[in-house]
């Protein structure tokens, strides 16, 4: 492993983000602020709690991993994205590195990322909800296995993508959907049987209660096949990942 050239692909995204700090953050800082406008307000005063949870904060973590799956995909995908468009992904293929240092870097920084941002909105949450976290260690465990997750399918998608429009298609039209569909504002529990069932073929439902279960014990799925999940996740890109650099699918073109 060339920790090296990890290292300086790592500061170079980090150092993107960070010159543009104010427009990374205001961003989905001002969409958490309106989601709990509209919800935490809204249907709060209809729905005023979910199994004993208040509903403002019930939806916390739900928001959370809304920000982190798309900010995961999105600061991936752009990320490699852009040598490719701009030529400069020769340089990487030539360089004494591998693709997993390549990986890694590219990777690393877009989790980085994502959960800096979930933290901020974490903290933004307790100037409108009491949220407490029942499991911290694991919260943040989830956090990071979940960034690096979809990070790692961003990536994917990104050297997949041909041009901007194919960059979003993604994000837009299947993560975004699965996560409303996952339970990020309600509970699986609270489906009619049929439609819990159905609710189990989303893979996301199993990110977002596990994640639920680390702040309030309470979760829709075993919190092992959440783990396993993410897990799945993990291994499955990062064989695709391999292919890919092995092979120089969308690397020369």
């Amino acid at each position: 492993m060339n920790w090296q050239s990890v290292r300086a692909m790592f500061h170079h995204e980090m150092s993107r983000f960070f010159r543009t700090i104010w427009q990374s953050l205001a961003s989905p800082v001002l969409s958490t602020v309106l989601y709990f406008v509209v919800f935490g307000a809204a249907l709060g005063g209809r729905i005023q709690s979910v199994e004993n949870v208040p509903y403002g904060a019930f939806i916390v973590p739900g928001l959370m991993m809304l920000t982190v799956l798309q900010q995961s995909v999105s600061n991936a995908s752009f990320g490699i994205f852009f040598p490719k468009f701009s030529g400069t992904i020769y340089e990487y293929l030539v360089a004494p590195t591998g693709w997993i240092e390549v990986t890694v870097g590219f990777v690393g920084a877009a989790a980085a990322k994502a959960v800096l941002i979930a933290l901020v909105i974490l903290v933004t949450s307790f100037f409108f909800v009491g949220v407490h976290v029942a499991h911290p260690v694991w919260m943040l465990a989830l956090l990071f296995l979940t960034a690096l997750a979809f990070s790692l399918l961003g990536f994917i998608i990104g050297l997949w993508a041909k041009n901007f429009e194919q960059l979003q298609i993604v994000p837009m039209m299947v993560i975004t959907p699965l996560v409303f569909l996952g339970g990020a504002f309600y509970s699986a529990s609270m489906l009619p049987p049929f439609w819990q069932g159905v609710a189990k073929l989303n893979p996301v439902l199993y990110l977002i209660s596990g994640f639920r279960w680390s702040f309030f014990d309470l979760a829709d799925v075993p919190v092992g096949l959440s783990l396993a999940a993410v897990a799945l996740v993990i291994v499955v890109c990062m064989a695709a990942i391999r292919r890919i650099f092995q092979t120089g699918w969308r690397l020369r073109e």
